[in-house]
């Protein structure tokens, strides 16, 4: 694969050394800098290949393997991507979309372990309440949930994405309930619950001192400012919104491969790097066509900072499944639905068919760019140890 004009790690490694004697960074963000700068580097060790047909002879750098690298993250969605193929339903796919509002983004950054974690559990409790009720759809469901922090232009916006089958078991797991063609779930509906349900929780997580609050918000370690201030998010709307399914299994995985393991910014987006600063391509979703794509210019110092804006919590899960694709039951639950899906499909077109998804080639780990054949490791080489300085003395005794 060529390497990118400018990459995240050349910003990283030219502006970082100064940036780091000023900034105030966590030891999150320092790590996420390091890992960074180092990836694919000489750094992080390596190995020699050669390509059994042409005898081509290349040598490749270790990756990173941080979650928020801008380079290892293809790789590591491919790997995701092959394991989920056989998630996959033969049903329509819904995008469902839970923003939180400016001002709870505002106070998220200082809390993002609480506040992410509730955006998690209760937009999917809030997709599961509602696919529950009969009058909307009266199934158990599952949905993958994706959290994204970001906006396209680098501030701090926390929403999630949910992949959801259009369709559940019924409560006593005999039958497949499909919702109407074309809709899956009412999006006001969804909105309204969701709102309540989140200031519920954000409100006893106030009282039990779980929230920090600093700067501008640190008044709000008060209850009765805390509360005074939650008044005006219980009338606003909160953006929930749903898109029209996908076109077939293989269109789900592609928009999975996109945004399952997407970081702040990819070094595709990177224009220039020079005394003006940092430019970079983002699109302006208040705008129409083609004027949305524009081009910005930070300075150095501020695209960092941006940048490191999203780094998670240390442990911090960004891809979850709830409900019938929850980890401890997905197996068999997966197994019941397809049961269910493959009977009807023999009732409406009175023949057998054949459950079994086509098993895909398993493709080598390195294949040669000059030829297309099998590239073997042939010499690997160790990370470079850091230098330490000898141990002081401690003098006679």
């Amino acid at each position: 694969m060529a390497r990118a004009a400018l990459e995240v790690a050349d910003i990283f490694r030219t502006h970082g050394p100064a940036w780091r004697q000023t900034a105030s960074l966590s030891l999150g963000q320092r790590k996420v800098m390091s890992a960074i700068e180092q990836c694919r580097t000489a750094a992080l060790g390596g190995h020699v290949l050669r390509c059994d047909a042409c005898e081509q002879v290349e040598v490749a750098y270790n990756s990173c393997r941080n979650r928020h690298c801008p380079k290892c993250q293809a790789s590591a969605a491919q790997r995701w991507l092959e394991d989920r193929q056989a998630d996959l339903l033969p049903v329509p796919y819904y995008h469902v979309v839970f923003t939180l509002p400016a001002p709870i983004s505002a106070i998220a950054y200082t809390n993002k372990a609480v506040l992410y974690g509730l955006l998690f559990d209760l937009a999917a409790e809030t997709l599961r309440t509602i696919a529950a009720d009969r009058r909307h759809l009266g199934a158990q469901i599952g949905a993958t949930l994706v959290l994204h922090t970001w906006g396209s232009a680098l501030t701090h916006h926390p929403h999630v994405h949910g992949i959801v089958p259009g369709g559940g078991l019924s409560s006593d797991g005999e039958r497949w309930v499909a919702c109407k063609p074309g809709f899956f779930l009412p999006v006001r509906v969804l909105s309204r619950l969701f709102r309540r349900r989140f200031l519920e929780e954000l409100a006893r997580a106030h009282d039990s001192g779980q929230l920090q609050f600093f700067g501008e918000h640190a008044g709000l370690s008060d209850a009765n400012a805390f509360a005074a201030w939650l008044t005006p998010l219980r009338q606003r709307e909160w953006v929930v919104y749903a898109k029209r399914p996908f076109a077939g299994p293989a269109a789900v995985l592609a928009y999975l491969s996109r945004y399952t393991h997407r970081v702040a910014i990819s070094n595709a987006r990177l224009v220039a790097m020079d005394e003006h600063g940092i430019t970079f391509r983002w699109k302006d979703y208040r705008a129409k066509g083609k004027t949305r794509y524009k081009t910005m210019t930070l300075e150095a110092h501020e695209f960092m900072r941006r940048f490191l804006l999203h780094v998670l919590p240390g442990g911090f899960h960004r891809i979850r499944h709830y409900g019938l694709l929850a980890n401890a039951g997905r197996r068999r639950n997966l197994a019941r639905a397809r049961a269910l899906l493959l009977c009807e499909a023999r009732e409406a077109d009175g023949a057998p068919q054949d459950a079994a998804a086509p098993v895909k080639p398993v493709q080598p780990p390195f294949v040669c760019r000059c030829c297309g054949a099998v590239m073997h490791i042939i010499e690997t080489f160790l990370r470079r140890q850091p230098i330490r300085a000898p141990p002081p003395s401690r003098g006679p005794a």
